[in-house]
């Protein structure tokens, strides 16, 4: 499955591009170089939609390897307890 990044200009230049783009993967489409839409197939939308996925489904879905993600450390202490 193939990831295609699209400006919003090439876009309204060259839709038809952007539809081949979609059969075989998501298209982003970005505004001011972030992202700001995706074009899908029917039938990964159709697939993305199920409410029935499983948690495997959701985590093979396309484009996911090329999300960069990296949340920051949280660090949990506990506070000592006042019997005063």
């Amino acid at each position: 499955m193939t990831v295609t990044t699209l400006t919003s200009r090439e876009l309204n230049q060259d839709i038809a591009r952007a539809k081949r783009a979609a059969r075989s993967g998501p298209v982003f489409i970005t505004d001011r170089g972030k992202p700001a839409h995706v074009l899908l197939s029917i039938d990964d939308y159709r697939r993305l939609a199920r409410t029935n996925r499983s948690l495997a489904d959701s985590l093979s879905m396309a484009g996911l390897a090329e999300i960069d993600l990296a949340p920051a450390r949280v660090r949990i202490e506990s506070a000592p307890a006042d019997l005063s």
